[in-house]
């Protein structure tokens, strides 16, 4: 486990039982939803790199146990955080493995979203990804957007763009050098302005400040700002860094989930269940090797504990 930072011992508890999501006393529930990250689908032998870090064949079943759970806990929908697939020799096999990932997510009996990660173009443009999945209330898929679950406004973000706030497409990204764009960023600040009450943000690239600075968007900290000062922000929940990862910086919660791929199946496989009330308490339900975690967002419920 990552060693936690000093601010995040306003996380109540690491919930090891399903009871930790109960409601309290004149608690309401205001969201429910699923998780998971980083497949890498791609009809491929284990990573020769590290091997069993990504185990590229083992996503549909580890997908599949993943969506007969959150259907049979009927969360309201379900977000995968991005790195769906992986990369192919060639673009037609990439696709054939994009389109075959998609039809095992669409077995779940809900809404489902996706955002994208830096693997969506390592041999696709971002219109051929989209043009490949669904997302629900979308005519076609789109990089970003918002939508409402609940009480809870939830933003996508697209970090995928290079340093010259070019499109992340095949030869022309580098991981490390993840950005979201001014016009994105003015989208991100209207969105929080109409908000009519809390907010949820989903990323595949980090945004806390305590996480490796590899995974970090680079323009994380304008982000951070920008959510801080709409006051509605309460949680930032993302993928890319595989092994997970969180923390909590100015009353946000940052959650980053294990990656799906991570590890070899069966014993291995890492989803979660959200749930958040009217109190502010938001609880994190891992599955298999995914942490839990609870935490209570200030102005939102209880108020943050004094740092001394």
């Amino acid at each position: 486990m990552n060693k936690i930072d000093r601010r995040e011992f306003i996380i109540a508890a690491v919930c090891t039982a399903a009871g930790c999501a109960d409601i309290g006393a004149g608690e309401k529930q205001i969201a429910h939803f699923g998780m998971a990250t980083d497949m890498h689908y791609a009809d491929l032998p284990n990573a020769v790199d590290d091997p069993g870090e990504r185990c590229y064949r083992d996503a549909p079943a580890k997908l599949r146990d993943c969506i007969d759970t959150l259907n049979a806990r009927k969360v309201d929908f379900l977000i995968e955080l991005g790195d769906f697939k992986d990369m192919m020799p060639t673009k037609e096999a990439t696709l054939k493995c994009l389109d075959d990932i998609e039809k095992v997510f669409s077995r779940f009996n809900g809404p489902r979203y996706h955002a994208l990660g830096n693997h969506e173009t390592d041999c696709l443009t971002k219109a051929e990804f989209l043009a490949h999945v669904s997302n629900a209330g979308q005519e076609k898929a789109l990089a970003h957007y918002s939508f409402t679950a609940g009480d809870v406004t939830f933003v996508v973000l697209d970090p995928n763009y290079t340093s010259k706030m070019e499109d992340y497409r095949p030869g022309n990204f580098d991981f490390r050098d993840a950005n979201v764009p001014p016009d994105q960023v003015k989208w991100i600040e209207d969105v929080l302005a109409a908000a009519p009450g809390p907010v949820v943000v989903f990323s595949h690239q980090l945004v806390d400040p305590v996480c490796p600075d590899v995974f970090r968007i680079r323009n994380a900290a304008q982000l951070r700002d920008v959510f801080e000062k709409s006051g509605k922000v309460k949680a930032v929940f993302t993928g890319h860094h595989h092994v997970g990862h969180r923390a909590v910086h100015n009353g946000i919660f940052y959650y980053t989930l294990r990656a799906i791929s991570q590890d070899a199946y069966p014993e291995n496989n890492s989803y979660a269940e959200v749930t958040m009330y009217d109190s502010g308490r938001i609880v994190v339900k891992g599955f298999v090797k995914a942490a839990s975690a609870m935490y209570t967002s200030p102005g939102f419920g209880m108020p943050l504990p004094d740092n001394g």
